[in-house]
């Protein structure tokens, strides 16, 4: 008859695991060392399962597994060790500062304490801060990753660009805008697959944050909620959700109340106007109905901005010159292919060449089939007829254009070239592959040339996932492959690529 066991509720660690009768003998108990094994002693230890809460301040938090915790505190120190989870948690509705820089294992070990006095303070191991620890605020850990990483998805110049005006900012944009700090949160799980269950969740929140903040600026739209407007845009056009009517709902404020209110025009107001000028380039986007016209209207004259001829930099969001931005602004309202033919390039590296390049002559294609163009404003498009360039009140010019399937190649050839090099180890810090969504998407366009291309039709395959492979986010560059891969089977049965995302209910952003 075997000898009975008995599970050890207060003894050694060594005797609780194979569940034997301990002495508890101090400073190692008896039994283990009749057997001849190491007694583990009798300290607290404080591990973290993989658990996931599923309501109050812990939800979608790590929790504590019972077997590693001491009782449960009773009465009035229970309740104060409740109130300081509380105070500690309150960021989670929106207050940054109450858990930047907050060592959650550092909180549980003071919770433990708190609740057994009894036990020797040296004999509680602190959780090193690289550990797994207790992430109490998903949000706050989502918003880290924004600002470490997740941020460069917004730009389309390079990591370390000195006039990426947002980053250094941001942190004080957030605690004057609680809706700015959401939706950083939501992009963020927005390009992170292991969470993009979660991102909808984030997504609503930060909606209505927007919304009801931007009710309570009808004299005045402040920075933080200005750059929480064009960040929600940027989840919208990332992932094909409507996004132009916050561009309209905020233009209404500026037009109202003028670009600034009654605050001097500063570097960053003017970054941020000309970020909503980008977005609402009249054919950086599929599925819209129609632009405001902002770039062309607000931005082109910088006679009087920090910006000048001599000096003409490169906007980082859409990681163009700004000169070839007023002619992309001006497609559809007067400028010709012969403007872009004859644009003098502006100072930059050779990959911003390469890429530039593509644009020019993607805005050539934009003009000669204005596909792009949105529905309401194609009337006023440039025609091409008997090798000319024609305004449709009949205005010729002299410019002899190249061919469509020469300007097709030229640009899948740029961006053949732009893709090969970027994918080398020492380009990673490179930013611009953001951009190459618009003249792949142009070139994609002319059908029946990419139909009779296959290797044409390959490099534009592979330009719109070499994306996601360099960076390692979820942006959804397939969407746009989609399209095409669409377009290329039913051109012929449509008027324009706006009536395919039409019937999806999609609108994509090219930038």
């Amino acid at each position: 008859m075997s000898t009975p066991r008995y599970r050890s509720h207060d003894g050694c660690w060594t005797c609780k695991q194979v569940r034997r009768r301990c002495d508890k003998s101090r400073p190692t108990c008896q039994a283990c060392n009749r057997r001849g094994v190491p007694c583990e002693g009798y300290e607290i230890r404080l591990r973290w399962g993989s658990g996931i809460a599923s309501r109050g301040h812990f939800t979608g938090a790590d929790k504590p597994l019972e077997a590693s915790i001491p009782p449960r505190a009773k009465g009035r120190r229970r309740d104060l060790s409740r109130e300081r989870c509380r105070t500690t948690t309150r960021g989670r509705n929106g207050n940054v500062e109450d858990l930047a820089g907050t060592n959650l294992s550092q909180i549980a070990v003071e919770e433990f304490r708190e609740q057994s006095p009894e036990v020797d303070a040296a004999s509680v191991p602190i959780i090193p801060t690289g550990a797994p620890s207790l992430p109490i605020n998903e949000e706050e850990k989502l918003f880290q990753q924004f600002m470490a990483s997740g941020i460069n998805v917004l730009h389309s110049t390079s990591v370390h660009d000195a006039r990426n005006l947002l980053e250094s900012r941001l942190p004080t944009l957030c605690q004057s805008s609680k809706s700015l700090y959401a939706i950083c949160v939501a992009l963020q799980a927005s390009i992170l697959p292991n969470i993009k269950s979660q991102f909808f969740e984030h997504y609503d929140v930060a909606l209505n944050l927007f919304r009801t903040e931007l009710s309570s600026s009808t004299t005045f739209l402040s920075d933080g909620t200005f750059t929480a407007g064009l960040l929600l845009c940027s989840i919208g056009l990332m992932h094909a959700m409507p996004w132009t009517m916050h561009l309209h709902g905020m233009y209404g404020i500026l037009q109202a109340h003028g670009l600034t209110g009654r605050e001097e025009k500063t570097e960053f107001r003017i970054h941020l106007l000309e970020v909503m000028g980008v977005m609402d380039m009249p054919t950086f986007t599929i599925g819209r109905t129609a632009s405001l016209g902002f770039w062309r209207q607000y931005c082109r004259d910088r006679a009087t901005s920090q910006h000048n001829s001599d000096d003409d930099d490169v906007e980082v969001v859409s990681g163009l010159p700004r000169s070839l931005l007023d002619l992309i602004s001006c497609i559809g309202e007067g400028a010709t292919e012969e403007d872009f033919w004859n644009w003098p390039g502006s100072p930059g590296s050779l990959l911003q060449h390469q890429l530039w390049e593509a644009y020019r002559l993607a805005g050539m294609l934009a003009i000669r089939h204005d596909h792009l163009l949105p529905v309401s404003d194609r009337d006023g498009a440039f025609v091409r007829s008997a090798g000319q360039v024609r305004h449709k009140e009949g205005k010729a010019c002299s410019f002899t254009p190249p061919k469509t399937s020469i300007i097709t190649s030229r640009i899948v050839g740029h961006l053949d070239a732009l893709c090969r090099a970027l994918m080398q180890p020492e380009k990673h810090g490179s930013l611009i592959l953001n951009a190459l969504k618009y003249p792949v998407f142009m070139a994609g366009l002319q059908a029946n040339i990419i139909n009779a291309n296959a290797e044409l039709k390959d490099v534009i395959r592979r330009c719109l996932s070499t994306w996601q492979e360099q960076q390692g986010y979820a942006r959804d560059y397939h969407l746009v492959l989609e399209i095409l891969e669409e377009w290329w089977l039913r051109h012929d049965e449509m008027s324009s690529v706006h009536e395919l995302a039409l019937q999806r209910g999609m609108e994509i952003g090219l930038l």
